[in-house]
Parts: structure tokens; C-alpha cells; sequence
């Protein structure tokens, strides 16, 4: 699989561009803030049906202007598919593929996989406890359909529990059959979600170990512990948390609670891994996030690297190129700031590529030689 071709329209600073892309290596080059990143995102969100930068559709709006919309070109088995992504301010986001419009958004994701490394991916490790479910969740949800539904439909149910919380919570009568309702529902979803989390952790976990070994010379051992009400008496859990849930008018247990520990000789790297460490782990999760999506559908994801060298030393550069250059990918795009670097890097591979200059919205190819 791999991306023919991409139009947009009043996306983010551009106000229309329509570009063909190499199989293998597309660069954009160009300095900070002329757009490289948009392309980017706007690739990712002909993917996932919306930004990895902006939480709002209308967010991405060119100044000025009320739409946006998105057209790729994906090669296929063979075949040429279309996918159109389409907002307008007040009116409901189009997502269509060959022309035929989706019931749900859901029911996209998953078709067209892809892998981003951004600056802000340090959030996995260094951020929240939701950073890191929301990484994970990202990831079997591309690969399995039961548990984005599961997934959504759990979300559903702990807002309305948590509704019913502040309504008991502002002198209604305190109804306990109506909650457990809500609380059967969460237990049961959440238990098909634990599940999905624990087995694929279990496929996931040594390709993260084989891509850290690859990455980092040093050969401290490392790993993830997976921490969950649901590793105990679920039932129990909520129960026990029944007093507090109702003086905080929220629900603290169930698997949006989950936590993900990514840990280095047993400690967790965020608090004792250098940031060489921390940067080689990183690169190594979103190495296994390809692989294992690759796997699981048996199509090569695009990889989206964002100003991946400038965060990188010299070595760790080496090291991720030769795993780039290897047949194990497909296609990949990569911004840079600096573009003789990445002539030079690339200008070494094998791989056929394509350099696009990209200048405060306007993006045209350079021709080599």
C-alpha cells in the first residue's frame, strides 16, 4: 500500500495543492513554520479522519475561509483507492471512500494504516497516564475492529454514568439499581478490553525489546507492566470505590484508569532513563507500532517521520536509517529543516525518492542533478 497522490484545499496555510509521491521516500524540506508538518497531518488524517495537532475539525480551516477538504490516492492490491475527508463550519464531516460516504467514521479507521513520530511523542513517556492508553489504544484499534467498537461504546457508558453521578449528586434521589445498570455495562466492556490490551502486549512487548537492542548499544534490560482494576475482583473494585465515586461525582474504576508502566531495569525510564535512553525507547515503540500493525494486517503502514532528525544524535540517525533502508517498510515521508542532511542521507539509500521544497504554503519538487 502506499499513497499516490494527495490534494487539499484550504488546509491549514495551504489553499490548494495537489502532489504525487514516490513509493518508497518523500521528502518535505523547508524552514521552520512553511508547512512540511500540515503535509504530514494532513496525511495522517486521511488515516485516522482527523488531526494529530488540532483536538478541532475547524481548527484546520485556512484563515479566512469556512471548508477544508482532503483527497488521497491510495494503491492497493492493484487497485486504486480514493479517500475524501471534507469539513465545513456547522454542517457534519464528510468521509467517503471511492465516493461511497461512511455510516460511521469508525468503520475508516484501520483501512489506510500509518505510523507518526512527532516532537510531541515524548508525551508517551513522560506524560500521563491517558498519553500512554490513548498510544496504545491508537494501535489495536487501527488492527481490530471489536475493540474500537468496545472501545467507543465503553466511552458512551462512563459518561452516562458519571452523569447519573452528579444528578444523585444534586439532591435527586440516590438510585442504586439504575447505577449498577451502568456499572454492569462498564465491567463487561471493560473486561473484553483488558482482555484485548493483555494479548496484544504479549506480541507487542518483544518487538519493543528487539527495536531498543537494534536502537541503543547499551543492553539494559527493558519492558512494560501493564497495571488494571481489572487484574483483581472488578465487581469488588467498584464496590469498594462506590462512596468516593459519588463525593467526586465521577467513576475511578474500570479501564479507562488503566496504566501502562514502561520501565528500564526494572525502574521507569521517565524518572531514570538518560534521554538518549528515553529517546531510543521511544523510537523503538513506534517501531514496534509498525511492525506490529504490519503483522496484524499484512500491509506495510506509511511512516510519517516528523522532524525526526533534529532529535536525534548522529548515531541513533545512522541506526534508524539503515532499519528505514531495509524492505521491512513501505512508504515513508519526512520532514527536515535542513534540507542538505536529508539529500545526503537519502541520496545513500537505494530507495527511490522525491524532494518537495515546501515555502510558506506552496510546495514544488526538486529535481536532483
Amino acid at each position: 500500500m502506499y499513497l499516490e497522490s494527495l490534494r487539499l484545499i484550504h488546509f491549514k496555510n495551504y489553499k490548494k495543492i495537489e502532489l504525487s509521491f514516490s513509493p518508497q521516500i518523500n521528502c518535505f524540506l523547508g524552514s521552520n513554520g512553511s508547512g512540511k508538518t500540515n503535509l504530514l497531518d494532513a496525511i495522517y488524517y486521511l488515516s485516522f479522519t482527523k488531526s494529530a495537532e488540532q483536538t478541532q475539525d475547524i481548527q484546520c480551516i485556512q484563515h479566512e475561509n469556512d471548508f477544508f477538504s482532503l483527497q488521497g490516492k491510495y494503491a492497493l492490491s492493484d487497485k486504486i483507492k480514493t479517500v475524501f475527508c471534507a469539513f465545513q463550519q456547522g454542517k457534519k464531516k464528510q468521509i467517503k471512500l471511492d465516493e461511497k460516504a461512511y455510516q460511521r467514521h469508525a468503520e475508516h479507521i484501520g483501512r489506510f494504516p500509518a505510523v507518526l513520530i512527532a516532537p510531541n511523542d515524548t508525551d508517551v513517556i513522560r506524560g500521563s497516564s491517558e498519553d500512554r492508553r490513548r498510544f496504545f489504544d491508537g494501535i489495536i484499534a487501527q488492527a481490530n475492529k471489536a475493540y474500537l467498537n468496545n472501545l467507543m461504546a465503553y466511552q458512551r457508558v462512563l459518561k452516562q454514568r458519571n452523569r447519573l453521578l452528579k444528578q444523585f449528586a444534586e439532591n435527586e434521589p440516590f438510585d442504586a439499581t439504575l447505577l449498577e445498570t451502568y456499572t454492569d455495562q462498564l465491567i463487561t466492556l471493560g473486561t473484553h478490553i483488558y482482555e484485548a490490551r493483555h494479548a496484544f502486549l504479549k506480541d507487542f512487548e518483544p518487538l519493543l525489546i528487539e527495536h531498543y537492542a537494534t536502537l541503543s548499544d547499551e543492553q539494559e534490560p527493558i519492558g512494560i507492566t501493564y497495571e488494571s482494576h481489572h487484574q483483581g475482583d472488578i465487581h469488588e473494585a467498584f464496590a469498594a470505590s462506590l462512596q468516593k465515586d459519588r463525593i467526586l461525582k465521577r467513576t475511578n474504576r474500570g479501564i479507562h484508569r488503566d496504566e501502562f508502566h514502561f520501565e528500564m531495569k526494572e525502574r521507569l525510564i521517565k524518572n531514570y532513563g538518560s534521554q538518549g535512553q528515553q529517546k531510543s525507547y521511544l523510537i523503538a515503540l513506534k517501531m514496534a507500532n509498525f511492525h506490529y500493525l504490519k503483522t496484524q494486517m499484512e500491509v506495510k503502514p506509511l511512516l510519517l517521520l516528523d522532524d525526526i532528525f533534529d532529535k536525534l544524535d548522529d548515531q541513533r540517525i545512522e541506526k534508524l536509517l539503515t532499519m528505514v533502508a531495509s524492505d521491512a517498510f513501505g512508504q515513508i515521508f519526512i520532514t527536515d529543516a535542513r534540507p542538505e542532511r536529508s539529500k545526503t542521507h537519502f541520496g545513500k539509500l537505494q530507495q527511490k525518492h522525491r524532494f518537495f521544497r515546501v515555502v510558506d504554503g506552496c510546495v514544488e519538487e526538486e529535481k536532483e542533478g
